[in-house]
């Protein structure tokens, strides 16, 4: 089971943070800086796996974003990486080639996708259409919703 997924940039800032299991929120702020500093300080040809406290930790770098997560030590690694690659496969189709950018100023959908994709640290939908399809319902209701308000707006009623 995943328990959480950090992303973050080549400058150790902090864009999305998904957490599976509760931790105090002080924990949860001195392990996001040890891992950002530990993988950061890491070469490029390294291996994207670590063993990690009570976790492995497995990360990919796409551009200038690091995607990290931390799973079991029983879990399988690679099955965490394809993971990874299945939410910026995601994020590219939605985003039309995903960058930083777009997680900060759209972090709503960021994490709307990663609801979408994954359910209490487990895999919920392997199929990238059924997850784009479910995003697509989500912007139609709001656009539906911004609609209403600006129609209420013009007859006085808000």
């Amino acid at each position: 089971m995943m328990q959480f997924m950090l992303l973050f940039s080549r400058q150790g800032k902090l864009r999305l943070q998904k957490w599976w299991v509760a931790r105090p929120e002080k924990d949860k702020k001195k392990v996001t800086r040890e891992l950002m500093t530990t993988i950061l300080s890491r070469k490029p040809k390294m291996c994207s796996f670590l063993e990690w406290r009570d976790f492995k930790v497995v990360y990919k770098r796409y551009a200038s974003l690091y995607f990290c997560c931390a799973v079991e030590v029983k879990d399988n690694e690679l099955l965490t990486l394809e993971i990874i690659h299945r939410y910026v496969e995601l994020l590219d189709k939605y985003f039309g080639s995903v960058c930083e950018l777009d997680i900060i100023f759209n972090f709503e959908k960021a994490y709307f996708m990663l609801d979408e994709l994954m359910l209490g640290g487990e895999i919920q939908e392997t199929s990238k259409k059924n997850v784009l399809k479910a995003i697509a319902a989500q912007d139609l209701l709001q656009e539906e919703t911004d609609g209403n308000k600006s129609v209420l707006e013009e007859i006085g009623l808000t």
